[in-house]
């Protein structure tokens, strides 16, 4: 972990389906920065760890192996590298067609049909195989032991609860740091399962809500990126002064740069990809906007001023994708199974002959879990963060590479 006299950095993993697998091609350029600045090989750079949906797994994962970051960082971007989509979810026609087909028949024809079928698709998608890729993948049980080694302050997820409509952060920690609640946000203690990562994982109406207890009862859970208001907020009640935010959906677009297809009503796949950008992409935007008028209001203050406040400066870098993940994904749409295709073509996902907007990609981006689309945006991660070498050496204090 940092020494005692850096300030204590957390790590902010957005949500994004897909997407994340950019989060991993930035971890992955970190571990060769740090590796050319000659940084022990054993200090984990970063303290506190928060991510939620997709960002959620690749926290936990950075997390369970935080005593050999740079090993923990390869291994990730490997596994996104070599992804299919029956790492994530049933791909083939039959169990397509009795979870996304049926679902599909629900919306138009109605509930009634359940009656008929005595069963009620509970998403588009089943994502049982990802359950059994984070048994195999993400060791839970080493955070106890990394947590009282001193190599991680914190790991939280984040999920959102349908019964009691709370945005919830999970998170394990053995500094018996205090909990915390706002509007409609609150935090619980707890020892992370994976069916917390899948909780925080199940983007709404495309994967199924897992249960868990909180405070002696169960409750329905999703996807992480819902209502979350702050996604900043978990790592700075842990209690983080600088924070390295990797954003998987990108950030809001420049101005002017517009596309569409003022032409016709947008599809049903485009009103669900823009639903699922709002969802992911907004709030941490706005939340690191937030955070910077604060850093602001916090410098012109006097000392007092701040401890009557409280109000504290956190420094803040932002990694995000340079590229729209959209454009990236209209280039690899073939490379979904024909069935999932299929469903997807059924609410207006097209590849040929449009622009990523009218296309419905940005929908078909979260799912598509196929190595040509993640390997493109590992690819994209590393490139953006090795063109902001000098920002990220100096966040983190690194020594600039001898290029004698």
């Amino acid at each position: 972990m940092s020494g005692h006299d850096d300030p204590i950095t957390g790590l902010v993993l957005g949500g994004g389906g897909a997407h994340a697998a950019y989060q991993a091609g930035v971890l992955a350029a970190l571990a060769q920065l740090r590796r050319a600045a000659g940084v022990e090989r054993s200090r984990n750079p970063f303290a506190i760890i928060a991510g939620s949906s997709a960002g959620a797994i690749n926290a936990a994962a950075l997390a369970c192996r935080c005593d050999d970051f740079e090993r923990a960082a390869d291994d990730l971007a490997s596994v996104w590298r070599n992804l299919r989509v029956g790492h994530i979810y049933h791909g083939d026609v039959l169990r397509v067609t009795r979870s996304g087909a049926r679902w599909l028949a629900m919306l138009s024809v109605g509930w009634a049909l359940a009656r008929r079928w005595r069963l009620r698709p509970h998403a588009l998608l089943d994502n049982r195989p990802l359950g059994e890729l984070l048994q195999r993948t993400i060791a839970l049980q080493r955070l106890p032991g990394l947590i009282a080694a001193r190599q991680l302050r914190a790991l939280a997820v984040t999920a959102s609860s349908y019964d009691s409509g709370e945005h919830v952060t999970f998170f394990q920690s053995g500094a018996r740091l205090p909990a915390w609640t706002r509007a409609h946000r609150v935090a619980v203690e707890t020892e992370l399962t994976h069916a917390h990562l899948l909780a925080s994982s199940a983007i709404p109406f495309v994967f199924p809500s897992t249960r868990l207890e909180r405070n002696g009862r169960a409750e329905w859970f999703g996807d992480g990126s819902m209502r979350q208001m702050a996604p900043l907020s978990p790592a700075i009640h842990l209690g983080a002064q600088r924070l390295l935010v990797i954003a998987a959906g990108g950030m809001p677009e420049p101005a002017g740069r517009t596309q569409g297809n003022a032409s016709g009503h947008p599809s049903l796949a485009q009103i669900a990809g823009h639903a699922l950008s709002s969802i992911f992409v907004d709030a941490l935007a706005y939340d690191v906007e937030r955070l910077q008028r604060l850093n602001r209001v916090a410098a012109l203050m006097s000392d007092e001023a701040r401890r009557a406040a409280p109000l504290r400066t956190v420094q803040a870098l932002v990694i995000a994708p340079s590229r729209r993940p959209d454009e990236v994904a209209l280039e690899h749409l073939e490379a979904l199974p024909l069935a999932v295709r299929a469903v997807l073509g059924a609410v207006g996902v097209r590849a040929a002959g449009a622009a990523p907007a009218a296309s419905g990609a940005a929908l078909a981006s979260y799912v598509l879990f196929e190595s040509s689309y993640t390997r493109a945006l590992l690819a994209l991660g590393e490139a953006d963060t090795l063109a902001r070498a000098g920002e990220v050496r100096r966040f983190f204090g690194w020594p600039e590479r001898d290029k004698t």
